[in-house]
């Protein structure tokens, strides 16, 4: 049985230590030359409109430097490597991108042993993160076919990955708006539109990719990122896909509760939540959300409540935009608020002494926001926040400031609640400094107390 000899590369001579244990087991295959960029389209019916560097505006420069790292590691590897999804749209439309996603042609196995610090998550749908220093998350997906079954089911049927995984193409068809469906490829920087996604982006607007009907009745959870695309953007929806939004709004509670919480709590803290909660309304989305909320909506006090609503988000986008760090309870009590306002038993609290009614604000908020389930930090720390507005009113209107009010940890947000609402009325907002609060006292040093002499009793008692 011969050995093979291990030699050193500069020297050519046999090494006499030994060879360092590779972290990877198994080696990446190469890629022939068939398997590059344009193949990939010669067989297709249909070909895809490519921007050429030139003729876009995406930059380099502009990408995070992680997510160019994963790029051109899968490239220099024979992948495809393209950036897509709501990274490659708002790069275009000039915006930062807060996420940049990647998809590839390499299955998770092979991406995983490209990448040290990997893990593949997701059971329904497998793909895998890219850890870098500071907490930065890469996510790199395999292009999907459209295949009704996920990861699990297609395994339980005994189908394999070929099932699964597809191409460029089939991936875009399985996005949910055109303006999402568009691929950036590292390969010559130009950028891959299956979809009319550029079009789209041009003539402003939002459509569905393929059949709204369909679409919606597969995912309900899409009406809702169509909704919140059309805030973010400011593009008007397709009439096809907003008559469907509207014809199919009832099937948003066919959803999971918590994936449906996800969605909404993630656009009231999107910046935008006053045009987003004015579309879900007109759609009827809002209604079947929130269905304790559907009669005040349809009440004879309708209007104004709307208008309140609007009134008091816009307050809350304009401190989002200016950077303003809010708790996840400051958001849903600002939602919570313009309805409680138009209810008797919120006006019932009212009281001529200043106490904090937590325990029926907070049976109030349970009833509102049922069915969804909050941690309960955010719960009672909402209940706080919202029930601290008559202590603040009864403050406000006497001008006498007791410092059990002003010295809790959730007075800031707490006046910057009640200022929502006294802005959304027309009324006097309450403009304090939390260290120079009407009726403080100054503070006097520490009297001293007086100690005992050294020569006197206490040396007294020692002898």
């Amino acid at each position: 049985m011969s050995h093979s000899k291990k030699y050193n590369r500069s020297s050519g001579k046999k090494r006499n230590r030994p060879r360092r244990k590779r972290h990877f087991p198994q080696a990446i295959p190469a890629r022939s030359a068939h398997d590059g960029q344009q193949c990939l389209f010669n067989d297709m019916d249909f070909k895809p409109f490519i921007v050429p560097r030139p003729k876009h505006c995406i930059s380099r420069k502009n990408i995070d430097r992680e997510a160019l790292k994963v790029l051109y590691r899968l490239k220099d590897h024979g992948f495809l490597a393209y950036l897509v999804g709501g990274s490659v749209r708002d790069l275009l439309l000039g915006k930062a991108p807060k996420d940049f996603d990647i998809g590839t042609n390499a299955t998770p196995e092979e991406i995983r042993r490209l990448f040290r610090y990997s893990r593949i998550i997701g059971k329904r749908f497998r793909l895998v993160h890219v850890y870098f220093k500071g907490g930065k998350i890469i996510e790199v997906s395999t292009f999907r076919k459209q295949i009704e079954l996920d990861d699990r089911e297609a395994a339980r049927e005994g189908l394999g990955s070929e099932s699964i995984f597809g191409s460029p193409r089939e991936d875009a068809f399985r996005r949910d708006l055109t303006i999402n469906g568009l691929f950036y490829n590292i390969a010559d920087f130009s950028i891959i539109d299956y979809v009319d996604g550029i079009g789209d982006l041009e003539r402003r607007i939002i459509r569905t990719i393929g059949d709204p009907e369909r679409r919606f009745i597969r995912d309900p959870v899409r009406m809702l990122r169509t909704t919140r695309h059309a805030a973010r953007t400011g593009f008007s929806i397709h009439h096809t896909t907003w008559d469907a939004v509207c014809r199919h709004a009832s099937k948003i509670r066919l959803c999971v509760t918590a994936r449906v919480r996800d969605e909404w709590l993630k656009d009231m803290k999107s910046g935008v939540s006053a045009d987003w909660s004015r579309l879900m309304i007109e759609s009827g989305l809002f209604q079947e959300i929130f269905p304790a909320l559907q009669g005040m909506l349809s009440g004879p006090d309708a209007p104004k409540l709307r208008d309140m609503l609007f009134k008091v988000l816009n307050r809350v986008d304009y401190m989002v935009k200016k950077g303003r760090d809010m708790s996840d309870a400051f958001f849903l009590s600002a939602l919570a608020i313009p309805f409680l306002h138009f209810m008797p038993d919120w006006h019932a609290l009212k009281s001529e002494k200043v106490r904090w009614p937590t325990c029926e604000v907070r049976a109030l908020l349970d009833s509102m926001f049922m069915p969804y389930d909050f941690r309960r930090a955010d719960r009672d720390l909402m209940a706080r926040l919202i029930s601290t507005y008559w202590p603040l009113e009864f403050c406000a209107r006497r001008n006498q400031w007791q410092k059990r009010v002003y010295s809790k940890a959730t007075f800031p947000e707490a006046l910057e609640l009640y200022n929502c609402i006294k802005r959304a009325l027309g009324q006097d907002v309450i403009a304090l400094d939390k260290n120079k609060m009407p009726g403080k006292k100054k503070s006097k040093g520490r009297r001293r107390r007086k100690g005992r002499k050294k020569n006197g009793s206490r040396s007294g008692r020692n002898s």
